[in-house]
């Protein structure tokens, strides 16, 4: 089994922290996004994964040198060999894919790195292929799923009127990764465009009339980190899920003096807490210091400066300085608020 993440988008929305760091390598209680995300496909597939592709973006996009040896150590991790493509131009979800054209084949999980999810099916790879789907509130906003005897039988783009509330969260299997491959070779050597770019909505249509049963893959729980509030927000769902499992992410050498922490909170390795009350739901990287502080619900990297401060709904960036009254504050890497 493998793989696949496409992740060349900028993560626009999710700025100033997506400036220096691309959005899917965004530290969530601890860990990044998309190491998450390839360890909880892990966990449904069930079966060896052998090989973790990732496609990210240009340098001249915001995706730093180091981008490569990062994503190689996420795959060495899970015990998967790792494979790095560049997307020089953004022509679509398809085309993004279709980077990766060298690792697209045999069984394959196709993963677009904007999201987390958490489930509790194991994915039957008999199946011609799966999409993961999430019972939403308001489908007009997604592109979802209509079924038929547990096959789903159409795919609808942002349906004004109710068709089905399965909203596709960007997760596929495929038994048959050549097939897939062969499709999108044929969208761009015909340019076949909607919107101007190659969608891979276009290939599961014509997989589906060729005969391609999908089945859905139902997840319970669905976590968006497209920007600042969202991702705050999974950061407490994932120490959450994290608490609940047993797993104690408060490292063994955090310094306190005077100093509270109310579970669960991520605390890595060499942070110092002066007067300071942290938690519920605080994720604080390594080598940070906090003094005369309140902290609650809020998602801070490494190497971080804080001091008199009251917060509660923060994203705060790498190495950076903060010393004031503001709340729910959003500051990227390198900044001072001081």
């Amino acid at each position: 089994m493998k793989i696949i993440v496409p992740m060349a988008g900028i993560g626009s929305r999710l700025r100033p922290h997506t400036l220096t760091v691309p959005k899917p390598l965004t530290v969530i209680a601890g860990k990044p996004i998309v190491q998450r995300l390839v360890e909880d496909i892990a966990s449904v597939v069930d079966e060896k994964i052998e090989e973790i592709a990732f496609i990210i973006g240009p340098a001249k996009k915001g995706f730093p040198a180091n981008t490569k040896n990062n994503l190689l150590e996420i795959a060495k991790e899970l015990g998967a060999k790792g494979s790095v493509y560049v997307q020089e131009e953004a022509l679509g979800t398809a085309h993004a894919l279709f980077c990766a054209k060298d690792s697209l084949n045999g069984p394959c999980v196709v993963a677009y790195a904007d999201t987390l999810f958490k489930a509790d099916f194991k994915l039957d790879s008999n199946a011609d292929g799966a999409i993961w789907v999430k019972q939403v509130e308001d489908p007009s906003a997604f592109g979802v799923v209509k079924l038929e005897d547990g096959f789903i039988t159409d795919f609808v783009e942002k349906p004004k009127e109710f068709v089905s509330d399965l909203a596709i969260i960007g997760i596929y299997y495929f038994k048959d990764g050549d097939r897939v491959r062969d499709e999108i070779q044929y969208l761009i050597d015909n340019d076949l465009k909607e919107n101007n770019e190659f969608q891979l909505t276009n290939v599961l249509e014509t997989l589906k009339k060729d005969g391609a049963k999908f089945i859905p893959g139902t997840v319970n729980t669905w976590m968006d980190c497209g920007k600042k509030d969202p991702t705050v927000d999974t950061n407490k769902q994932v120490l959450d899920f994290e608490h609940k499992a047993g797993n104690n992410l408060v490292s063994k050498d955090v310094v306190l003096e005077n100093s509270e922490i109310i579970e669960p909170c991520f605390i890595g390795k060499n942070v110092v807490l002066k007067n300071t009350k942290i938690g519920p739901y605080v994720s604080i990287g390594e080598n940070s210091v906090v003094e005369n502080a309140t902290i609650t619900n809020s998602l801070i990297q490494t190497n971080v400066l804080i001091s008199n401060a009251k917060l509660d709904n923060a994203m705060i960036g790498n190495h950076a300085k903060y010393n004031g009254e503001y709340t729910s504050v959003s500051i990227g890497d390198y900044t001072e608020l001081i």
